[in-house]
């Protein structure tokens, strides 16, 4: 991808915050994390009782800022610590609440250089959000550090302050707290990278399981379609890697342009490839079967392969009252067909449909 294709994905990525969390708690790191964010509201709660009735700290003692510090910290803390990881509305509501409170607060402490240096606590719900959410969820965050900084800046500015100290520490802030967004596209391109194959630069097996529960989420009829080209090492023998290379770009392309917008279009293996897409049952063979002969379209080279394609399909507006399949289900499903119209002799399409026939519970009786 291009310099400016590449920054538009990142800002347009949607990040699938479920995906993220369930892969967390699959491998045991939910828990920990959970504590490490509750012991930081815990740890500001406790910083909060120390500075109040100080000449650091806000008026009072303890005062009505310390005391609400204190008590946001400690809700914060046993929020996490005792209640299920937050859904993601939640998520966002919890960081922008802490956001807003860190600079109502920091705008109450007696010392403005301290309250301004208190901003790099910014830098912590910055780093949660550029793991957790997406870009342009960060980038409100960002405008409000940076403003926030600029406000505790002046404030040290009209307090009496240096007006070079007030500047220095501004230019200071600001340099800390924009390297959250210059971090989540570092990690966005790592993450990309994991789910992408480098050859084809469709999807992986990886980011097909990261993508196709979104799909299922959005949309009543699924089907996913599994290609496995005909024949494939006998490309590999006799043209060689290279031209076998270059038919599976070849293929990967076609797929991509051909399936449409809404299609989900990954390679799952070595000439493995997989559509997603919202196609009711009553189109699903059609449009393998289409997908089918763009495969084995004549090209440029002299090297044709075909396909065999198995198809599963779940279609809601079939059956309301039917079990949902899981991914995993309907990938399974669609692998099995693939491999019938492999054993068949390939070039074909077989289709199991999940969503059982209008008369399923009625069958015909044996004559």
């Amino acid at each position: 991808m291009t310099n400016g294709k590449t920054l538009r994905a990142w800002w347009k990525d949607p990040v699938d915050y479920r995906w993220l969390v369930r892969t967390l708690a699959d491998r045991s790191a939910l828990i920990p994390l959970k504590v490490l964010i509750g012991f930081a509201g815990a740890a500001i709660a406790v910083m909060g009782a120390v500075i109040a009735g100080t000449p650091v700290g806000p008026p009072g003692d303890p005062g009505v800022a310390s005391t609400i510090g204190v008590m946001s910290g400690t809700l914060w803390a046993l929020r996490w610590w005792l209640l299920p990881w937050p859904n993601k509305t939640e998520s966002l509501v919890l960081i922008a609440c802490a956001d807003v409170l860190f600079t109502m607060e920091f705008l109450q402490l007696q010392d403005r250089l301290f309250g301004a240096m208190g901003t790099v606590l910014l830098l912590g719900t910055g780093s949660y959000l550029s793991f957790f959410h997406n870009a342009r969820a960060l980038a409100v965050h960002s405008a409000w550090s940076l403003l926030s900084v600029v406000v505790l800046s002046v404030r040290i500015a009209t307090g009496g302050g240096d007006i070079h100290l007030a500047l220095a520490v501004a230019l200071l802030l600001a340099s800390v707290v924009s390297t959250v967004p210059a971090f989540q596209f570092l990690y966005w391109l790592l993450r990309t990278a994991s789910l992408s194959d480098p050859l084809t630069e469709l999807l992986n097996r990886r980011g097909l399981e990261n993508q196709l529960p979104q799909m299922m989420d959005r949309n009543s009829a699924i089907c996913v379609i599994c290609f496995d080209l005909d024949q494939f090492k006998s490309v590999n023998d006799t043209w060689g890697h290279r031209i076998g290379d270059l038919v599976l770009v070849r293929t990967a392309r076609r797929l991509r342009d051909t399936a449409g917008e809404m299609a989900v279009v990954a390679r799952t293996g070595g000439e493995e490839f997989v559509v997603a897409a919202p196609v009711t049952t009553a189109a699903a063979r059609s449009e393998a079967e289409r997908l089918c002969q763009v495969v084995a379209e004549p090209s440029e080279t002299e090297v044709v392969v075909t396909a065999s394609v198995g198809v599963a399909v779940f279609d809601a507006t079939v059956c309301q009252q039917c079990p949902r399949p899981t991914p995993d289900r309907l990938l399974q499903s669609a692998d099995a067909a693939m491999y019938r119209a492999k054993q068949s002799g390939g070039n074909l399409v077989v289709v199991d449909e999940l969503t059982p026939p209008l008369d399923h519970h009625h069958p015909t009786a044996p004559g």
